[in-house]
């Protein structure tokens, strides 16, 4: 959570600064407006810190009531003007190459490490390996069946995926900027895009504020989970939540600084901010899913994961003793396997 409420201080930053129309101008270097707000520490630290304490108040309060209510209406305008935004990027002169380069797949680029980082960024956008899906699915009624869910959250998640490439990579490709700059990417083709539209700061603006919305869910789930972890009889909701939101800021202020004061601090030739991203995506996530995986098929007692799966009345007995067998052999040999590959030792 530390270093993902990193960025989310940045898209905080930018939703601010978009009301009074300060990020789409004629002429603008949008790169170097980003690079101008990471490189300040006391924005970066201010955004990071902004972005905890609305994450602090909201989980205070509990998220179930406000949070679920308010994502019905807020996601489906993500959605409209997400494909708004990739009618325009695919209309772009040169979108097709982007187009292409973001679904023409090239095998020989397939390898151990790539497997890998797919792994960690597919358990990252679910939320798998953090536990977050199972404090979320605690709150779900017996009546609601979890494959379903599950179903559901991995679907809407890849359509977000297709949408976002649609929307990014035909606008680098058309104003030649660099595909894998990284996370600045999203900092610097959005408002090359949105420039170019008629009323296009106001649409910036809207859709930064909702894409804020869409990434508080994800903080708000992390933060969730850290609370519902601590708490008890007797300690107040309140309370766990402040003192773990200070904690989460104490561990990420090395993260907001990396692109700034400790930009020339590495390790292992990596940023802070890399190196935590690359810990947490590709060696603790797989990790934390092994041993789920492991803990569910080996450990927890098999009649009261049985009725779990069966809950809901979704699915039958046979598809539950597939899944048993994918959960017990197949989850964890394959995440094995890939770690071992990757560590060179098979």
């Amino acid at each position: 959570m530390s270093f993902y409420c990193v960025v989310g201080g940045w898209v905080l930053i930018y939703s601010i600064l978009s009301i009074p129309g300060l990020i789409v101008q004629e002429g603008a270097n949008y790169n170097e407006l980003f690079s101008q707000i990471t490189g300040t520490p006391w924005v970066t630290l201010l955004g990071f810190a902004l972005f905890l304490l609305i994450n602090m108040i909201v989980v205070s309060f509990g998220i179930q009531d406000g949070i679920e209510k308010a994502s019905k209406i807020l996601m489906p305008l993500l959605f409209i003007f997400f494909i708004i935004l990739v009618i325009r990027a695919v209309t772009f002169e040169g979108a097709i190459e982007g187009i292409r380069f973001f679904l023409e797949p090239d095998f020989s680029k397939l390898n151990q490490e790539n497997i890998l980082y797919a792994l960690g960024q597919s358990f990252f956008s679910l939320a798998v390996g953090i536990s977050v899906m199972v404090t979320y699915s605690s709150y779900l009624g017996k009546d609601v069946s979890l494959p379903v869910s599950a179903g559901s959250v991995s679907i809407m998640n890849i359509l977000v995926s297709l949408f976002a490439g649609l929307a990014i990579f035909p606008v680098v490709f058309a104003f030649g900027l660099e595909p894998a700059e990284g996370p600045g990417l999203l900092f610097i083709v959005l408002p090359e895009a949105f420039s170019s539209m008629p009323f296009g700061e106001l649409f910036l603006s809207l859709f930064l504020w909702l894409f804020s919305f869409a990434v508080f869910t994800s903080s708000f789930s992390m933060l969730e989970i850290i609370t519902a972890a601590f708490m008890n009889k007797n300690r107040s909701r309140r309370k766990v939540a402040s003192i773990s939101t200070l904690l989460v800021f104490i561990a990420g202020i090395p993260a907001a600084l990396s692109s700034n004061i400790l930009s020339d601090f590495t390790i292992f030739g990596l940023t802070v901010f890399d190196a935590t991203d690359f810990l947490v995506s590709n060696i603790m996530l797989p990790g934390g899913c092994l041993f789920i995986a492991l803990f569910v098929g080996f450990k927890m007692d098999r009649t009261l994961v049985q009725q779990e799966f069966l809950a809901g009345g979704q699915f039958g007995i046979n598809t539950y003793h597939v899944w048993y067998q994918l959960i017990r052999w197949l989850v964890p040999i394959t995440i094995i396997i890939v770690f071992l590959t990757t560590l060179g030792i098979i």
